[in-house]
Formats: C-alpha cells, sequence, structure tokens
C-alpha cells in the first residue's frame, strides 16, 4: 500500500473516532515519551499463560455454578477447538493447579490403593470437597494435549500429603498444617512422567499456603524444607534418567512480606527457581462495583505496590529467581457473572500484564484458559472471549525487552511499550478508560524529542494498528472488533486471522473511547531493541 492509500485509512480511523458514535466527545491531543535507550524489565517468551483447575461441576458461588465440565476431571481434552486456541499462541504456558490441588492424590505406584471420586462434604475436606483422585490415563490424555498443542506444562503438586491436620483454632481462622511432606505419591507420579517421555516445564508445590492461607497454611520455614525436598528428588530422577530437570516453583499464594522473605531466606541460594504470587484485585466476583473498578486508574494501581514488593523480596532475598503472576482472575470466587467474560474485562486483564511487565514479573498466569466467568474460551462452546484476542495480539507483538513509556495528560489513558517481538522497532499498546475523551497520540522518542519531517523514514513501512473494541458500542458485549471486523472462529473452528490497519507512520494514532489499541511502530529507533 503506499502513502496515499494508507492516508485513507488515517482519515478513516479519525472519523470512526468522532463521528461514528461519539460526535459528542472529547477530543485530546497527548505526547507519549518512549525510552529506547535501555530496558527497564524483561518477560519470558512465554508470558502470556492461562490456568486449568481442579474445580467439579458442581463448585457454585452466588447461586451459579459456572464451571460446567471445564474441571480438568470432566473438560473435553479432544476438542477441536480448544486445540487451535492453544496453538495460535507460539508457546501458550498452561498452568494446571488450584484451590483443590492439595487434596489431589495420583493412582500411581504401591502407595495409593484406591482412587476417591470427588465430591461434595460438609466437614473434613478444603473448600467443602472431598479428595480427588488423577489417573494415569487422565494424565496421558493430559501430556497428549500439552504435546499436540505444543504448551508448557507447570504441574502443581499437592503439598499436604502426609501432613498433620490439626482441630481447627477455636477464634476461628485458617488451620496450621504440620510435619514434613511425604514426597512418595509426588515421586510416583514424576517417575512415571519421565519414564513416558512426557515434558514438564516446571513443578509447582502446593496452592495458596503461604501468609495466612486461604483454606489453609503452612509455616515459611516447615515450607522451605518441602521445597527443598522436592527440588533434591525432582533433581535426582532427571539426572537418572538423563533428562532436563524442570524448574521448582513456589508458593503459589497472595503475597505476604514476612512469610515470602523468612521463606527465601530458609530455602537458600538457587532453592526456587520462580517465585510465584497470586492476586484478585477486583475483590469478589459479586461486588456490583465490577465494571466501575475496571475503568478505574486510581484503583487497578493500588496492584502496583505488590508487583513492586514481590521483586523488593527477590531483589534481598532470593536474586537467583525471578517473579510469576500463578494464577489472577481479577474476581475472586469464580468472577464476575457480568464482566469477567465481556470486553470490559479488558481494562483490567490488558492493563495487568502491562503493569506487571514493567515489574519484572516474567510470566502472568490467566484464571482461567476455561471455566468459571473468567475462563479466556467460552466454558460451553469453547470459543474465545474477548480477553482471548488481547492475550494472543500481545504474544504476537509484545517482545521480551520493557521500555519505559510516559505521559501525563490523563490517567485514564494507559500506554505500555516493549521492544517488538519479532520485527524492527517497537510495540505499544494503549488502553483508553475514558468514556467520553478520544486521544490523538504522538509518540516520540526520548532521544529526538521535537522529531522532524526527516525523522520520519517511510521506506520502513506503515504503521500497523489494531483496534479492539467491544459490539454495538457495549462494554459488557461478549463481542469484539478488530479494526471495525468482528473477531469469530471460522467455520472450520479456526481462530480468524488478525491483520493490522496499515497506518502512514506519520499521522497520529487515534485511539477511541473505551477501547484498546496495540500498535507495531517499524521506524522507531530504540538501541537497546537492536542488541
Amino acid at each position: 500500500m503506499g502513502m496515499k492509500g494508507i492516508t485513507v485509512v488515517c482519515v478513516v480511523l479519525l472519523w470512526s473516532c468522532f463521528h461514528g458514535g461519539f460526535a459528542e466527545k472529547e477530543e485530546e491531543d497527548v505526547k507519549v515519551t518512549v525510552a529506547g535507550v535501555t530496558s527497564i524489565a524483561e518477560i519470558d517468551d512465554d508470558f502470556i499463560c492461562a490456568t486449568i483447575d481442579w474445580w467439579p461441576s458442581d463448585k457454585c458461588d452466588y447461586n451459579q455454578c459456572p464451571w460446567e465440565l471445564a474441571g480438568l476431571f470432566n473438560l473435553d481434552l479432544q476438542n477441536t477447538l480448544l486445540h487451535n486456541a492453544i496453538k495460535a499462541f507460539s508457546s501458550m504456558r498452561i498452568r494446571i493447579g488450584g484451590s483443590l490441588q492439595d487434596q489431589i492424590i495420583y493412582k500411581v505406584g504401591y502407595a495409593i490403593h484406591g482412587c476417591p471420586h470427588m465430591k461434595k462434604v460438609k466437614k473434613g475436606g478444603l473448600f467443602g470437597f472431598s479428595q480427588g483422585c488423577l489417573t494415569m490415563q487422565r494424565w496421558d490424555e493430559v501430556n497428549n494435549l500439552i504435546n499436540q498443542t505444543g504448551a508448557l506444562l507447570t504441574f502443581g503438586l499437592n503439598a499436604l500429603y502426609g501432613k498433620n491436620k490439626p482441630e481447627p483454632p477455636p477464634n476461628g481462622g485458617n488451620i496450621t498444617w504440620t510435619g514434613d511432606w511425604d514426597p512418595q505419591n509426588a515421586r510416583d507420579l514424576i517417575e512415571y512422567t519421565v519414564s513416558k517421555g512426557y515434558k514438564i516445564d516446571s513443578y509447582e508445590l502446593g496452592n495458596e499456603l503461604c501468609g495466612e492461607g486461604v483454606s489453609a497454611r503452612i509455616e515459611a520455614k516447615q515450607y522451605a524444607k518441602d521445597l527443598l525436598k522436592l527440588r533434591g528428588m525432582v533433581k535426582e530422577i532427571y539426572k537418572k534418567a538423563g533428562a532436563k530437570m524442570p524448574k521448582i516453583m513456589g508458593p503459589a499464594g497472595f503475597y505476604d512480606k514476612k512469610w515470602f522473605d523468612t521463606f527465601l531466606e530458609a530455602a537458600g541460594p538457587q532453592s526456587v527457581d520462580r517465585l510465584t504470587h497470586h492476586t484478585y484485585n477486583l475483590g469478589p466476583g459479586v461486588d456490583p462495583k465490577l465494571i466501575y473498578k475496571v475503568q478505574d486508574p486510581y484503583f487497578l494501581s493500588q496492584i502496583a505496590q505488590t508487583y513492586k514488593d514481590v521483586s523488593e523480596s527477590i531483589k534481598l532475598f532470593g536474586p537467583w529467581a525471578s517473579a510469576w503472576i500463578g494464577e489472577a482472575g481479577g474476581a475472586y470466587n469464580s468472577g464476575g457473572k457480568n464482566m469477567s467474560h465481556t470486553f470490559a474485562n479488558g481494562f483490567w486483564y490488558l492493563d495487568q500484564l502491562g503493569m506487571s511487565a514493567t515489574f519484572n514479573h516474567k510470566v502472568f498466569c490467566r484464571q482461567s484458559l476455561i471455566g468459571g466467568n473468567y475462563g479466556l474460551l467460552n466454558t460451553s462452546t469453547f470459543t474465545p472471549n474477548p480477553d482471548y484476542y488481547s492475550a494472543l495480539l500481545w504474544d504476537r507483538l509484545m517482545g521480551n525487552k520493557v521500555l519505559a513509556a510516559t505521559q501525563n495528560v490523563s490517567p485514564y489513558l494507559r500506554v505500555y511499550s516493549h521492544c517488538s517481538k519479532k520485527k524492527p522497532g517497537i510495540s505499544i499498546l494503549i488502553i483508553n478508560m475514558s468514556n467520553t475523551t478520544c486521544f490523538r497520540i504522538k509518540v516520540q522518542n526520548d532521544m529526538n524529542l521535537h522529531p522532524t519531517e526527516a525523522d520520519i523514514n517511510e521506506e520502513e513501512g506503515a504503521r500497523e494498528e489494531y483496534h479492539l473494541s467491544p459490539g454495538d458500542g457495549d462494554i459488557q458485549s461478549e463481542k469484539v472488533y478488530l479494526n471495525g471486523h468482528l473477531l469469530s472462529v471460522t467455520e472450520g473452528l479456526q481462530i480468524p486471522e488478525m491483520k493490522p490497519k496499515l497506518v502512514d507512520p506519520s499521522s497520529d494514532i487515534v485511539v477511541a473511547p473505551q477501547s484498546f489499541l496495540f500498535a507495531l511502530l517499524r521506524d522507531f529507533k530504540a538501541p537497546t531493541c537492536m542488541s
């Protein structure tokens, strides 16, 4: 496309912003400065991660049961759309774990004689459910999914196996489980896994047992002892098999500075490869204010302190480790019924992807891939929800190196920048949370704060823009449009192509109210992206 054709595209975008439903809206000019000399953080290639949970179909919250057949025991692992949705990513990470993982036993080896079916109980179990059992037939099916889709697998192990469960404290609160972890059942599973040649990227010990815990807890020094036992066992098994050792991760819970610092100090150097923590910063899924929270930049920014504190804990007590968001669903208890699977949730999701990356978090695991109200895929049909497409664009455009991007016009305009993933230049994510303002954006290099026409190199190609907007202008729609075209799976159950608009690189970037935009700026000279 020549520059003349590109200019026409730009005019169309301007018209759609100010006349296509936004005639009465405001317009504001913004200068965004991107520092390209050095990066401020780095993410992994497989930054995008999603979880598969253990919840059975009768997991219910707020008079609804949104998990249906999406838990690991029931999920159709042969579903064509599920496979295609995973394969669309360069390398999606799947984390299998969740609230019930610490009462899952593995039907393998001589130590396990029965194989209990998980069911609801009034007392004795965690989160109102009894023990469950993973058969090796089901484990084979899980690994077939991983092998066929090219995904990376993080598997959460039962950290309470063999421990003592005291009586509940008289004044309430969560029970502190005591004693050493019994690794035998995990050993049998891992030895079986190695014998079958299955590739596990990482093992994670326990789920939400740190700090005050959620339903149960373990003291930090005891958890350190248990994790070192796991590391030694995994090292032994994989060394004997001549296979590459998976990473060891934990503690997979909510950040508590004292607990995390104590754990890292007690575990010592090279003990844990990835320090994982969870966030549900939007509060309960039943909160009627969820729709306002996801568009409130002041509220969304509060979690930044946690990201910073986790990074500080690593710097002071565990510099050999790196930080991961091991599970984040926005709203807890299966998410918000009318919000978490809609376009509106992208204000939270994309903002958290961008924000956590700036604090050097290497991976962000979304709760969930499928299941609950917050799945990237629809629980019943497996069709992608709006956040799926946002995650896919991130995966394709945002490279490893994170750049500082700043603007001082509006808090409702979020801007994040990375080196481009596969092409020259940089990629930018812009989130417009305002429902009244259309922003015209000029991106400037901090090495050249006053660009001239001579600085625009048209030969290096047009700017690629990916505008995401909600169906019918309703941010609580389950439909999402890319550059004005509805995104939907093909008749052959393939993920649709996601083609950019090609725009004159000298023109402003125009972002409509309540929309998201990814842009690839090929002519942006960032020295750190060239090394």
